[in-house]
């Protein structure tokens, strides 16, 4: 299984632990919550549903009632399939959940991580962001490195793109302190938040961490009835 296919089945079986979806549901979810998918093409989806499927992460189940089942059938239509976490599946993703290997700290893994964190304890938050910190410091001492070699032959413009590079790198440390240090302060907090605290994570059972926010958007109900 290639990396981005792990990361793929690793978002889908998050999302379906929320709650049961089908086709559409999913691709969208993956578009507009997850933005690091919007590289994967839709046949990427379905051949990943099937893998979950024979592994026995997800069962599938038609979501119409028995009226809109009759009613597909008559039409020449095939009835919409609900993908369902099953027990094995949900105790698989909480196994992948707790992993702080290098692979979390990537780029394209990292965003799926972090997109899951109101599901990740704390101690695995914390791992999390100081590997990917620990990276990015890693890799902006490299590019300083290069760019102090090459300074004298670069032009005007591959010089301000090698800064602008840097700079990037240098915020998202920036922002990666910020959480770090919410995360150890979340820790200590005794009694009911004080009001500067907004970072609580309301759905790990911890303090610490940052809010969850659920995709309010409704899918259009039409589109896509089996893989």
């Amino acid at each position: 299984m290639s990396r981005r296919s792990g990361i793929l089945e690793f978002a889908v079986l998050g999302l379906l632990r929320e709650s049961p979806m089908h086709g559409y549901e999913l691709r969208k979810r993956l578009n507009t919550s997850l933005g690091v998918f919007r590289a994967f093409s839709y046949g990427t989806l379905y051949p990943c549903l099937k893998t979950l499927v024979t592994n026995g992460w997800l069962i599938e189940e038609t979501g119409a009632t028995p009226e809109d089942a009759l009613a597909a059938a008559l039409a020449g239509r095939r009835a919409k399939i609900v993908y369902r976490l099953t027990a094995e599946g949900k105790e698989h993703f909480e196994e992948l959940l707790s992993q702080t290997g290098p692979d979390a700290y990537e780029d394209e893994h990292f965003a799926a991580r972090f997109a899951f964190f109101g599901q990740t304890s704390r101690d695995v938050r914390m791992r999390v962001l100081e590997g990917r910190r620990s990276r990015l410091e890693e890799r902006l001492e490299k590019m300083s490195a290069s760019l102090a070699r090459t300074r004298e032959r670069l032009d005007d413009y591959t010089l301000e793109l090698q800064r602008h590079g840097m700079e990037s790198v240098e915020r998202e440390v920036r922002w990666l302190n910020e959480l770090i240090e919410s995360e150890r302060a979340g820790r200590d907090v005794k009694g009911p938040a004080p009001e500067s605290s907004a970072q609580q994570d309301s759905t790990s059972g911890e303090a610490g961490g940052l809010p969850r926010h659920r995709d309010s958007s409704r899918p259009d109900p039409s589109d896509d009835t089996t893989t």
